[in-house]
């Protein structure tokens, strides 16, 4: 981190006195992202060991600001050490702002209006922005080429249907392979593609639309991103919609290129199939080949979308093994097992003071973790904060300009993490977390509180908290 904290003290012309993990961001690309803040600024800073990748985020990020588009600014770099320092777009992501504002297939307005926004700006990436790109430093390939449809392809045969046990022709497939990158290849591609254009990848600010994560880009068809976007599978947006946006997005296409909509929609299809395939072989290689469980959640919604394809669109070329392959795994019971999201999982959350005994475990599992927060700066000491508890706005503020407070609870987010895998992973039911302070009223409370707000929205965790103290003392009340 030490480079990061540099680059923040170079270009702020001051150090950083937080330095915050954002675990939430780092996927399945071994990125390590973290916000540094300080004297009133903020950054998001990278370290990250391919050089490649990020030279050509970096070239692409100054081209696209040029262009006016918007994505982060890059304030410094440091190419030798893997770090560079972005602009802090926040932490609401498009997925994040759907998930939160939907009830089933009822999505919110608002939401429907973010997407509007995105699939607006998309055409201006593709056409505008893709005339004068240096598509010299694009990695690892500079166009969707043969070579990279045929990387997809064999990605999803050899780390989804291979490790998910559903059978499959050799030799057949490569005949269907073949036959569906020769039409592929016939699409227009002289456009930029910006290859992992999904709902993770787009932050929201200020009701506005941000955009990352584009240094997979190179040269392609229009019609691979607004098929990534659509039929993104957590996303799970209903076919209405899709469609609503799709007419949307070909409507602002006809402002940048003139490109008939007849002659687009001949090929939307074949690549709305070749991304759903890739997505599933990062799955199965997330998945059944790393052993991380969670990335096999997204495979219901894959399955789903794939179904809903075979009953509406027809291919205009055969791929008869291919369609045999996804009927297979459709019906496969072994895959439903391993797909299904894991539940059952209860993590407990208490807030305690040493004066008083630790809070019992009801589950007969043995207490879990108890972390003693005493070594942390104690709000409770100073007369402004002794009246309220780590749940109120003033205290919540004193702490987290505490470097020390965000250290400690980095490192107890760290283990408690690799324990709700792994409890999860061998169908445990329970995990219970403490946090004691001296009063049990400020530090300890504000833990928990911090471990909550992580650890909600975490498919198949159910979060309790308990203030033991506070409801020994009535301070239970709203925050303030």
């Amino acid at each position: 981190m030490d480079v990061l904290r540099r680059l923040f003290e170079q270009h702020f012309q001051s150090p950083p006195e937080r330095v915050m993990p954002l675990q939430g961001q780092l996927g399945g690309s071994g990125r390590v992202i973290v916000r540094l803040a300080g004297a009133g600024h903020t950054a998001v800073g990278i370290l990250y060991s391919v050089r490649e990748e990020n030279v050509a985020f970096l070239e692409f990020s100054r081209h696209f600001r040029r262009h006016g588009l918007p994505v982060p600014e890059i304030y410094a770099e440091d190419l030798s050490h893997g770090a560079y320092l972005e602009e802090d777009l926040g932490n609401t992501t498009l997925f994040e702002f759907l998930s939160a504002n939907r009830s089933g297939h009822e999505i919110a307005p608002e939401v429907v209006e973010a997407y509007r926004k995105v699939v607006a700006v998309l055409p201006r990436f593709q056409v505008e922005a893709g005339r004068d790109l240096n598509y010299k430093v694009c990695y690892p390939r500079a166009s969707f080429d043969r070579q990279s449809i045929a990387w997809d392809l064999n990605y999803f045969k050899y780390y989804f249907l291979r490790l998910a046990g559903i059978p499959f022709n050799e030799q057949a497939f490569e005949v269907d392979f073949t036959r569906l990158t020769k039409f592929l290849l016939g699409a227009d591609h002289d456009y930029f593609l910006y290859r992992d254009f999904q709902s993770r990848n787009i932050m929201l600010c200020d009701g506005h639309p941000w955009f990352v994560d584009y240094q997979g880009g190179r040269k392609g068809a229009l019609q691979y991103d607004i098929a990534s976007l659509l039929f993104d599978g957590k996303a799970d947006l209903p076919p209405d919609l899709r469609q609503q946006l799709l007419d949307h997005y070909l409507d602002c296409l006809a402002d940048s290129v003139g490109l008939k909509r007849d002659a687009f929609m001949e090929y939307y299809y074949a690549f709305v199939y070749v991304r759903i395939l890739q997505a599933l072989g990062a799955y199965g290689f997330r998945g059944f080949y790393e052993r991380k469980p969670h990335f096999l959640e997204s495979v219901p919604y894959a399955l789903k979308n794939l179904r809903w394809l075979a009953e509406h669109v027809r291919l205009p070329i055969a791929l008869p093994a291919l369609l045999d392959a996804l009927e297979r795994m459709s019906s496969s019971e072994k895959l439903q097992q391993s797909a299904a999201p894991s539940t059952g999982l209860t993590v407990r959350i208490f807030s305690f003071s040493f004066h008083h005994s630790m809070p019992a475990d009801e589950s007969g599992n043995g207490g879990g973790f108890v972390f003693d927060a005493r070594c942390l700066p104690n709000p409770g000491r100073e007369e402004q904060f002794r009246s309220l508890t780590g749940r109120d706005a003033p205290v919540i503020e004193y702490l987290d300009r505490q470097e020390n407070v965000h250290q400690f609870l980095s490192h107890a987010i760290s283990l408690i993490d690799a324990s709700v895998a792994n409890y999860r992973q061998r169908g445990f039911s329970s995990l219970m977390v403490s946090f004691g302070c001296t009063g049990g009223q400020h530090r300890s409370v504000f833990l928990a509180e911090q471990l909550a707000k992580h650890l909600l929205g975490v498919n198949g965790i159910e979060v309790v908290v308990r203030h033991i103290e506070l409801e020994n003392l009535g301070l239970l009340g709203e925050a303030k």
